[in-house]
């Protein structure tokens, strides 16, 4: 089953010329099953990209995916047009009385900052206790997972005096976990970031590490109690998304590194290669598996 999305969302021609699976939402009713819900909270600047980047990923199950797009009811983006977000985002203040399958949180550009500093900190704590009452099953990516695991546990994230930056190997921690069935021992993941989070304070803190690198810390965290995974690093990313950013960086005059691990001979004349995305589509797809085996049918009984 494909991932229904409005037939002029841009994410809706991207996805079919990929040959990804997708249905407009006239076709989609006439199907006789329940969708899973799924709601994204888009923290990235760049909405568009980000949209299709994990519309494609979940959207390559077969289950069908009703997919809502939220933003932060007051923080006004500077990087996509008023009228995308005004035609297909809503704001969280008008979505948190209804209840989801799944929440994917994104990350966002702000790791300089303490948590309660970002503007809309108060409510995106808000969205978090909301979580535990109207959401079957909580994604958090990169700094979406790092607030998440600080706001429930106190993890603290730790000012790194490098950007780690390229695509790191990743050891399989736990070869058990539903999350990563189908999984090698090791794997290929893009990493963006200047903070990480302490593998003794996720121990201390009584969660699970599912996936680690010795070179840029723990990537993988299963929270069962909080019915949460939190993730680090970039899955969902395409496969020029490293290089987008090192560019930038560079047509800035921004001090940066060559990505690790990502340019053929790491050189920036190359075309990079994408050694991640088998990976990504299994752990999507996994955690969209274990939401169908464990969700209530009657979607109302979500958090009682």
């Amino acid at each position: 089953m494909p991932i229904k999305l409005p037939a002029d969302l841009p994410a809706y021609d991207i996805l079919t010329h990929e040959g990804v699976s997708v249905l407009d939402e006239t076709v989609a009713a006439r199907q006789d099953i329940r969708p899973l819900k799924i709601a994204l909270l888009n923290l990235m600047p760049k909405k568009i990209q980000t949209e299709t980047q994990f519309a494609r990923l979940i959207g390559a199950t077969p289950l069908q995916i009703e997919l809502t797009l939220v933003r932060m009811s007051e923080h006004q983006t500077k990087n996509t047009a008023a009228e995308h977000m005004e035609t297909f985002y809503r704001p969280f203040q008008d979505i948190k009385g209804e209840k989801f399958d799944g929440l994917i949180i994104t990350g966002a550009p702000i790791e300089h900052l303490q948590f309660d500093q970002v503007t809309y900190w108060d409510e995106l704590r808000e969205v978090f206790e909301w979580t535990q009452t109207n959401v079957h099953s909580t994604f958090g990516v990169c700094w979406g997972g790092m607030a998440m695991i600080n706001y429930f546990h106190g993890v603290t994230k730790h000012l790194l005096d490098a950007k780690a930056f390229g695509c790191f190997r990743h050891k399989n921690l736990d070869a058990a976990s539903p999350y990563l069935r189908g999984f090698s021992d090791d794997c290929v993941i893009p990493v963006s970031r200047w903070t990480e989070m302490d593998a003794g304070e996720i121990n201390q803190a009584g969660l699970k590490t599912l996936l680690g690198s010795d070179a840029v810390g723990p990537c993988l965290v299963e929270d069962n109690a909080r019915r949460a995974l939190y993730i680090f690093n970039h899955f969902e990313y395409d496969t020029s998304t490293l290089k987008q950013e090192y560019d930038r960086d560079v047509s800035e005059g921004t001090a940066i590194n060559v990505p690790v691990n990502y340019y053929p001979e790491d050189d920036p004349a190359a075309a990079p290669q994408n050694r991640w995305r088998s990976h990504a589509h299994l752990l999507y797809g996994n955690w969209i598996n274990e939401i169908y085996q464990t969700t209530p049918y009657e979607i109302e009984n979500i958090g009682t």
